[in-house]
């Protein structure tokens, strides 16, 4: 499917409507789900068809609210959606009374003209990078149907990828926008958090969680976080030429496949002959990162206060892997998160030290290709191969970041642009120049 920009073009000068879209948009998910796939949890057709054409009939009269308008957008199944039921990929919440409002990420989305086609799957909770799901099936990598697309937001990258949306809305607490990016070539956005309400959505972990979008480019993403957000960043691209690119090859380069490396290297190596400036630096205090989240982290702490009442009372319902790494939380004292508290604070400080002359930071989104799904079966694979597909994504989640996944190129290889608090604009600027390098 085209990007944002070129389809609201076609849609401007009557080469398609809106209608059309959304059909095209049904038919590749209904072609999907026949074959098997899993992405969608409820695909919602008859409204869809009926939003478009009332966006088809609003344009004609010169109605329109925004660059999305009439294009068909997925959700993920923890953000509210009027009249549907939020199960957030369990089977827990499954027979819950429906939404009686949008998500304010939702209502946005709503409000900008957006035709919502359906829920997308994800990992139980969003509580796994990988997009494993025993309830409702697990979406595959689009390149490669042995593989797993990436978790959390995992059904809503797979519905980018094959067509079925223009863009998805996603979450991300330790990489679950830009791990399922980049294993499905995509651009993922994951924004300083807190700079899209949460509201109306299942939390994981109030701390870390942040919403945004996946799309087909920077400028596709650049143009939701400006609806999702209500803030007009300055996404234009920057010059390439002069750039100070900054990498450190701690932590984030450990054990990594040779595959990513070589792309990694390749892509640095174009960066630099077209005048970035690639400057290594150390950051050897992120090896500490394992020992400081020894306890399950913010996450485990903060989904256990929310889930407890529900696993005790429905705990055969849940995944026991994701149950297992919920009730970690359990075990954590005020005096061990009060710790973390401080930790994450003596981190963010060294982080703004070290990179306080970089116009971004670059790593390999994950450090490893899309995992088989056959090799997740045992649970010390599952975990092991999670915590590597996670560990590059979450330091930016422990630093209160902000990142953009791009495609490398290489298929399910995805090159990290990341940038600390409040940092977005520029994050989007620079993936904006790279992206052109890499295309």
């Amino acid at each position: 499917m085209q990007t944002i920009q070129q389809l609201q073009t076609d849609l401007q000068a009557g080469r398609v409507t809106s209608e059309r879209l959304v059909e095209q948009s049904l038919e590749a998910i209904e072609d999907y789900r026949k074959s098997g796939g899993a992405a969608f949890v409820h695909v919602d057709a008859a409204a869809a068809l009926d939003a478009a054409r009332a966006s088809d009939a609003a344009r004609r009269v010169g109605y329109v609210p925004s660059v999305i308008a009439g294009l068909p957008i997925s959700v993920k199944d923890l953000f509210d959606v009027r009249g549907q039921v939020t199960a957030a990929g369990s089977r827990v919440l499954a027979s819950a009374p429906a939404a009686t409002e949008d998500a304010e990420a939702v209502a946005r989305l709503r409000a900008a003209g957006a035709i919502l086609v359906g829920r997308t799957n994800m990992s139980e909770f969003a509580f796994s990078g990988l997009g494993v799901n025993p309830h409702y099936g697990t979406p595959r990598a689009p390149h490669d149907d042995t593989r797993v697309a990436g978790g959390s937001t995992s059904g809503g990258a797979v519905s980018v990828a094959k067509g079925m949306a223009v863009a998805t809305l996603g979450t991300d607490t330790g990489g679950s926008i830009r791990i399922p990016a980049a294993f499905c070539d995509l651009v993922g956005f994951k924004p300083t958090a807190h700079r899209v309400s949460l509201r109306g959505g299942v939390p994981l972990s109030r701390t870390l969680d942040s919403a945004g979008p996946l799309a087909r480019s920077v400028a596709c993403c650049a143009t939701l976080d400006r609806i999702l957000s209500g803030q007009s960043l300055d996404a234009r691209p920057a010059p390439l030429a002069g750039l100070r690119l900054y990498v450190t090859r701690d932590f984030v380069m450990d054990g990594a496949d040779a595959a990513v490396e070589q792309a990694f290297e390749a892509a640095l190596a174009r960066l630099s002959a077209r005048g970035a400036t690639i400057v290594p630096f150390d950051f050897p205090e992120l090896r500490d990162l394992p020992t400081i989240n020894a306890g399950g982290g913010f996450t485990a702490a903060e989904a256990w206060q929310w889930h407890r009442k529900l696993l005790s009372e429905r705990g055969d319902a849940y995944d026991p892997r994701v149950a297992m790494r919920i009730r970690r939380g359990e075990k954590q004292s005020a005096g061990d998160y009060i710790e973390l508290i401080d930790a994450r604070a003596r981190m963010m400080a060294i982080a703004a030290t070290r990179l306080r002359e970089a116009d971004a930071w670059l790593m390999p989104t994950v450090a490893v290709v899309p995992p088989r799904v056959s090799e997740l079966q045992q649970d010390d694979a599952f975990f092991a191969t999670n915590a590597m597909v996670l560990r590059n994504t979450s330091v930016l989640n422990f630093l209160d970041g902000c990142a953009v996944s791009l495609p490398t190129g290489r298929a399910g290889i995805g090159l990290a642009v990341c940038g600390l608090h409040n940092a977005d604009a520029r994050v989007l600027q620079v993936s904006g120049a790279i992206e052109a390098e890499l295309a």
